[in-house]
């Protein structure tokens, strides 16, 4: 398993937390961010998948 895989999915947890955290508080921002974050670790996730797929 490749490592951007690990790590993508890390950031994808970690976004998720951010938006529920985010629901908690009513903070729109730390909402936004979330989202990014789970945007960043489902692109890298993807392109772990591909190396893995080439390999």
């Amino acid at each position: 398993m490749d490592k951007d895989r690990i790590k993508g999915s890390a950031k994808q947890v970690e976004g998720a937390a951010k938006e529920t955290i985010s629901k908690v508080t009513d903070d729109r921002n730390l909402q936004a961010k979330g989202k990014v974050k789970k945007a960043e670790g489902t692109v890298q996730k993807a392109f772990g998948k591909s190396k893995d797929a080439f390999r």
